[in-house]
């Protein structure tokens, strides 16, 4: 988990360099730390983070996307769902998030849960993050695993750090 920020560092991608010894990679981690938002939840040492992976691509000297996820650092519900095409009794295991941009409508989502036990967080894709980046304020709702609602809130900084460093075309609005 992030942990909490001296207030200057609060609203700015954090890098880092990570090294996947199994793999001999190296490659670059950014950090955004949040806030809850709305009654925190208890023992909760740490904020909550946003946290995206770049690792290097062979083909480009710019690195690419590699992962995307959402620490909370509480346990979360998990629910089962159902895929969009059935091939046996398969039911994937999703945590159903909400999400506002900005001031714009409250849009519900499920995201895949983070390989954490307990799960504490969630996996974003590309396309999330892209969207997620592009916003001035992001506010997340997870449900933890009582069903009780976790609120985050992130001010987006300037972006332009992860989205050279993974190599997303972030033009499109």
């Amino acid at each position: 988990m992030a942990q909490q920020p001296p207030p200057a560092l609060a609203h700015v991608w954090r890098q880092s360099q990570k090294t996947d010894s199994a793999r001999g990679v190296t490659y670059n981690r950014f950090t955004l730390t949040g806030k809850f938002t709305g009654e925190a939840p208890r023992d909760v040492p740490n904020r909550p983070a946003l946290v995206v992976d770049c690792a290097p691509d062979r083909r480009s000297p710019k690195g690419r996307f590699a992962a995307g996820e959402l620490l909370v650092g509480v346990p979360l519900k998990i629910d089962y769902v159902e895929p969009a095409e059935i091939h046996g009794t398969s039911y994937f295991p999703k945590v159903k998030v909400k999400y506002r941009l900005n001031d714009a409508k409250e849009e519900q989502v499920n995201w895949g849960p983070g390989s954490d036990k307990p799960v504490t967080s969630a996996l974003l894709t590309k396309e999330m993050l892209k969207k997620i980046i592009r916003a001035r304020t992001v506010q997340i709702t997870a449900n933890d695993e009582h069903g009780s609602p976790v609120v985050m809130q992130f001010d987006m900084p300037d972006a332009k750090p992860v989205v050279e460093a993974c190599n997303m075309d972030n033009s499109k609005k």
